[in-house]
């Protein structure tokens, strides 16, 4: 770090007790403390609450942080709070008015160093108002990956967030998140508007999880094999399937066997899935059989294995998801039981998403003749998320009907792209943790890894790092 080193240091043991910061915390920090924008991709567990936290304290003027989590802000507030860090609150579309106007006067007043948002908030114009009366010193944005339009956790409020940070007279923003492959990295800076940003993408060697792949083409042996796993594996342990049906189905097979598993998908309501997850990470139950709507803000750390009945449809995803297993470093189990069928199911999903030339033109008619957002989808039969997706395009800068079109082309042509390398990796013959790695542009010292299924068959010794 520069010269504010020993003044970081200084804070964080004083003010969040901790003895020692680890290299890319240090790094993140030092750019923040510099006056960069800073994007940090960073696995859970890796300390990213720090880097805001640390320059929050150091800088004069208050913080902003937006996050999807509400469970989550609250847990950090409460943190917060309990320590001298300056004050916390938290403010989303639960809070009652009365709290809600306290904790913004507080923030204006100098009483609160951190304000914890959801990003539908700052869709409000009354909300950036009070924001920006504020004048806050830091932005941070928490789990960015949610900007990216094509990621199984996009959040369409998110695609605002850079028209926000410019209304604020762009503070010095923070971008965190614990997956992010390239183009990822690339559209979070372009949608936040980051200015020549600093990018840290570091801690994604886990080798403590063994890597593997089973490709079957029969939909019964591949259900057979998991089963079978699942069984004989050291537990707790969390199997994800691709679909609502499969996670019900599997945790049924796994409870004849008499194994506590349950089914975790986004068709239950919050007070069915609430309990489960509870009960899972008290270690009440063995198994969670679920989609991808469980697992953000997870932060349990003897997860033994974490199994994949069918390819998620990017690197991306599939990383964040195996890197719930093994937190507590000792050895877990991450196996992607892949069929071929797979990820022509993700192309097909891929192509709905696609907004056609003909929609996009007939969007921009709908907007030319003064239509409200309230009655776009009525005119146009697009859902909320490509409504917003499309405003946010047509917004832009000497935007042009023909430029959406071609930003839709490309945004199709990159999802289809992670596919592919998700396909890659399921195919892969060479060192399933290298590919991992260069994919997230970590460098590694070796070739091969020699905990993975590729490196245990050519004969490799595993490496400790």
């Amino acid at each position: 770090m520069p010269a504010d080193r020993n003044a970081a240091l200084a804070i964080a043991r004083e003010h969040f007790g901790y003895e020692k910061l680890r290299p890319g915390q240090r790094e993140a920090i030092a750019s923040v403390l510099a006056g960069r924008d800073t994007l940090v991709v960073m696995p859970t567990g890796g300390g990213k609450s720090a880097i805001y936290q640390i320059p929050a304290v150091a800088l004069d003027g208050p913080t902003v942080v937006v996050s999807p989590l509400i469970a989550l802000q609250k847990d950090q507030a409460e943190t917060l709070s309990s320590q001298d860090a300056g004050g916390a609150a938290v403010v989303n579309s639960a809070t009652p008015a009365a709290i809600r106007r306290e904790a913004f006067e507080n923030f204006e007043g100098g009483q609160l160093e951190f304000l914890f948002l959801t990003p539908e908030q700052l869709a409000k114009s009354e909300i950036i108002e009070m924001v920006r009366a504020s004048q806050p010193s830091l932005f941070v944005v928490d789990e960015a990956h949610c900007i990216s339009e094509w990621g199984h956790d996009f959040r369409p409020d998110y695609l605002r967030l850079g028209e926000a940070i410019e209304t604020l007279g762009h503070p010095l923003t923070v971008a965190l998140t614990a997956t992010a492959g390239l183009e990822v990295r690339r559209e979070i800076i372009e949608r936040l508007r980051l200015r020549d940003p600093k990018v840290i993408v570091q801690g994604f060697d886990r080798p403590n999880i063994r890597l593997s792949v089973e490709v079957f083409e029969n939909a019964a042996d591949r259900l057979d094999a998991l089963i079978k796993k699942v069984d004989w594996a050291d537990k707790p342990g969390i199997v994800y399937a691709a679909t609502r049906k499969h996670s019900e189905e599997i945790a049924a097979a796994l409870a004849e066997r008499n194994i506590s598993a349950f089914s975790y998908h986004g068709g239950m309501t919050a007070k069915q899935r609430s309990p489960i997850q509870e009960e899972f990470m008290a270690d009440k139950y063995d198994v969670i059989v679920a989609t991808s709507a469980f697992g953000m803000g997870v932060d349990k750390a003897n997860v033994r294995f974490v199994y994949h009945y069918g390819a998620p449809h990017s690197v991306d995803s599939y990383y964040q998801e195996i890197g719930r297993a093994g937190r507590d470093g000792e050895p877990a189990e991450a196996i992607l039981f892949y069929s071929s069928k797979d990820l022509a199911i993700h192309k097909f999903f891929a192509g709905g998403s696609r907004i056609s030339e003909e929609k996009v033109r007939r969007f921009a008619e709908a907007i030319e003749s003064g239509a409200d957002v309230a009655h776009l989808r009525e005119i146009t039969g697009l859902s909320k998320a490509k409504i917003t997706r499309l405003l946010t395009r047509i917004e832009k800068k000497d935007s042009t009907v023909e430029s959406v079109i071609d930003d839709e082309e490309r945004a199709h042509a990159a999802e289809l792209k992670r596919i592919e390398q998700m396909r890659d990796y399921a195919i892969l013959t060479t060192c399933r943790r290298e590919y991992i790695l260069r994919y997230f542009g970590e460098e590694w010292a070796h070739a091969e890894c020699g905990n993975c299924d590729n490196c245990e068959r050519h004969g490799v010794a595993v490496h400790a790092a």
